[in-house]
């Protein structure tokens, strides 16, 4: 492997990183939880919800504007590694803090951070973590035509 393209994926890696910590201190900051979305042909705005594909934070977070090559194996590659391609935060109220009234985690949801449904950042839930570092990953790593 050259050395530019080794240079090329250590920024990947740290910008990734960087863009991770963003992401999810401003929606925890926010709100304690999120709704992984597994596909994009659902609805992607409403007054209720926040929703950040994988693309958008990339373009929000980045300035990135994609490529079609970039935009699809970004996409493949969370789809091969069977991560989400966005998330979505409730953007009226927190649903559940995943906390009890004592402060301590809630035992009524102890699956807070599984990729099943109702993620929580205090659970250590990674999922937006590793769709954020996979997709951005792969698309500076993607030359486009």
């Amino acid at each position: 492997m050259s050395v530019s393209r080794l240079l090329a994926r250590a920024g990947a890696v740290t910008g990734a990183a960087t863009a991770l910590v963003l992401v999810s201190a401003t929606a925890a900051s926010a709100h304690h939880c999120y709704v992984p979305m597994y596909s994009l042909n659902g609805p992607t705005s409403s007054a209720n919800w926040i929703v950040y594909t994988a693309e958008g934070a990339v373009h929000e977070f980045f300035g990135l504007e994609l490529c079609d090559a970039q935009r699809d194996a970004g996409y493949a590659a969370l789809a091969g590694a069977g991560l989400p391609v966005g998330i979505k935060i409730f953007g009226k109220m927190t649903l559940g803090d995943g906390m009890n009234s004592r402060g301590q985690g809630d035992e009524r949801n102890p699956n807070g951070a599984d990729g099943k449904g109702l993620e929580f950042f205090g659970h250590g839930s990674t999922l937006a973590d590793e769709m954020l570092e996979t997709f951005y990953g792969t698309v500076v790593t993607t030359p486009c035509p």
